[in-house]
């Protein structure tokens, strides 16, 4: 049964939870599985988040950019994971699942006859590392390290012959494996696959960061007010879920008044003003679990263009999670939304994530994928298990703002569960409120302060009473 329960951060003897024995067994079964349906011998990943599902091993991230570590996993082994200095001793004491493989048989000293041999069993944890993206000299060697030590598992394995899948690698990591006489095919289908369903506990991680996030936009809410930096909503955000746990920030994007048209997908030190439009990504990580949840709000009040705009966003969003059911296909949501044409972009291509969907899981862009660019032409079935998020965008009529709303839903037999819950059916007006003489300032008003009058609108002539 699919589970988006969500519980206190720690473990308890009184109450079943995440189960993380449960969790690593799942992921490598589901990995081993697709590795038998494919044409390979062996997975080979360099990728963090392919790394984490192989192998349930981590050393932080700030090693996340830098391509040092390796795993491998054979359809004869269990996985083995080569790690930067000492985190490979750490991961032979605490990572009891990196069970111990045959090496090569070593001569037998206790044999009664010459010549005996007996197997050697190695840890599943070794100390190795690439050539840290260049910056190893290269008459190192290093390169020629990662591609001999992967050959000797793979000889060892009986699977040299076999295609060997890679999932992102360095270009001298590259030649040197095929180097070596092996045949280096693209692994990451098989890694996107094996990730594409998930499993019990990765919902409920996975909605156990959206309920951190929900938590963030409530201090967000309180927050914003005019006198605002974009820069100082990004620190609150980051503050709030590192106190809740959260392993990693990976970004919040923080874009208000005349940035959010066009959207430029990366925060500032704009300081927000009265009646702007401001929308946010939040992106963090919970036990290697991600987010990505878009939240719009006007701070002070809001245009009767930017309420549109939000209400046009809001819409094509409905529309999409009420296909979202077993059986129906990414090119079915994709088709609800607009063409690139009709909010001011030429091709797809340049409204590439506007109207947008994506898998999310221990990456935020995992299978399946929803946009125009490609899903109509090569759709892929919704199943049962899949968690991502749908995301919509619509400029407002006046050139001035927009609205971008997201929400990350899990497929269950029926339908769609929305996991994302902080509300968003209508705009949320964010900041003081304002008392004029007349009473209450209205939250729906231009941001041309005199078409709110009588007179600047042209309601009232010569002589009459504005």
């Amino acid at each position: 049964m699919l589970s988006t329960a969500t519980f206190g951060t720690n473990g308890v003897d009184w109450e079943e939870r995440v189960r993380f024995d449960r969790l690593r067994d799942e992921r490598l079964a589901r990995l081993k599985a697709e590795l038998e349906r494919s044409d390979l011998g062996a997975l080979l990943a360099f990728d963090f988040s392919n790394i984490r599902y192989m192998t349930a091993t981590h050393i932080g991230t700030w090693a996340m950019d830098k391509l040092i570590r390796f795993s491998l996993l054979t359809r004869n082994s269990d996985p083995i994971v080569w790690d930067f200095g000492s985190a490979a001793k750490h991961h032979a004491l605490y990572n009891p699942w990196l069970g111990e493989t045959t090496a090569e048989m070593d001569a037998d000293p206790h044999a009664p006859h010459h010549g005996a041999k007996r197997p050697r069993l190695e840890n599943g944890s070794r100390a190795g590392i690439s050539t840290l993206r260049g910056a190893f000299n290269p008459a190192a060697g290093a390169a020629e390290e990662v591609a001999a030590k992967i050959k000797r598992e793979l000889e060892k394995f009986g699977l040299l012959g076999e295609p060997l899948g890679v999932d992102v690698i360095e270009m001298p990591v590259l030649m040197a494996l095929k180097n070596a006489g092996i045949d280096v095919v693209d692994g990451q289908q098989v890694f996107m696959q094996a990730r594409e369903i998930k499993t019990q506990d990765e919902i409920t991680l996975l909605t156990q960061a959206a309920s951190m996030v929900d938590s963030a936009y409530d201090k967000l809410y309180e927050f914003l007010r005019p006198g605002v930096r974009e820069n100082e909503t990004v620190g609150l955000v980051a503050k709030t879920l590192y106190d809740h746990g959260s392993e990693y920030v990976e970004g919040v994007n923080a874009i208000s008044g005349e940035r959010c048209s066009p959207h430029p997908h990366v925060y500032s030190d704009r300081i927000i003003r009265p009646g702007d439009p401001a929308f946010f990504d939040i992106l963090h990580s919970f036990n290697g679990y991600r987010t990505c949840y878009y939240r719009t709000f006007a701070v002070g009040s809001a245009s009767p263009a930017q309420n549109d705009a939000y209400k046009r966003a809001r819409e094509y969003m409905d529309r999409a999670i009420a296909l979202v059911k077993p059986g129906a296909t990414t090119a079915d949501i994709v088709k609800v939304w607009p063409k690139a044409q009709e909010f001011g972009f030429p091709d797809e291509e340049a409204a590439f994530a506007l109207q947008y969907g994506h898998g999310v899981g221990l990456s935020i862009w995992e299978k399946p994928i929803f946009s125009r660019l490609v899903s109509l032409d090569h759709p892929e079935e919704l199943k049962e298990g899949m968690f991502f998020a749908l995301e919509t965008y619509w400029p407002s009529a006046d050139g001035i703002g927009a609205a971008r709303i997201e929400e990350e839903v899990v497929v269950t037999a029926t339908g769609a569960e929305v996991v994302t819950k902080f509300p968003a059916e209508d705009l949320l007006v964010a900041g003081q409120r304002y008392f004029t003489v007349n009473g209450p300032l209205p939250v729906i008003r231009s941001s041309q302060s005199n078409l709110n009058t009588a007179w600047g609108r042209g309601e009232a002539g010569p002589g009459a009473e504005a």
